[in-house]
């Protein structure tokens, strides 16, 4: 199991920062919208998608391995965008049901 790295974040700042009324520091040019207007907030967030993790799985369906390909190839799977190993493996399923024997 991977362990987190120490937080470096002053978490007594933060919340002494919170309690507090004072705008928070904004640069419009480095950062995407001002925290301090609410609508600016709202809009940006509104705009965000969450993305899950995946838990482990309760009866792994693959087996976990490295294999050295072509560069032709992994180039042409991941030009097609993520999932390219997915891809992969099904274009390998369908090449062993054309050679496996009856």
């Amino acid at each position: 199991m991977k362990r987190h790295a120490k937080s470096k974040t002053d978490w007594k700042r933060v919340k002494r920062e919170a309690a507090d009324e004072t705008p928070v520091p904004y640069d419009p040019a480095s950062e995407p919208y001002d925290p301090n207007d609410p609508k600016a907030v709202e809009a940006y967030w509104k705009k965000a998608k969450v993305r899950r993790v995946r838990g482990p799985q309760k009866a792994p369906r693959k087996v976990a391995t490295a294999i050295r390909l072509s560069p032709e190839v992994v180039e042409f799977f991941k030009a097609e965008g993520p999932g390219w190993q997915t891809r992969v493996d099904d274009a390998l399923q369908e090449y062993v049901k054309a050679h496996k024997a009856a």
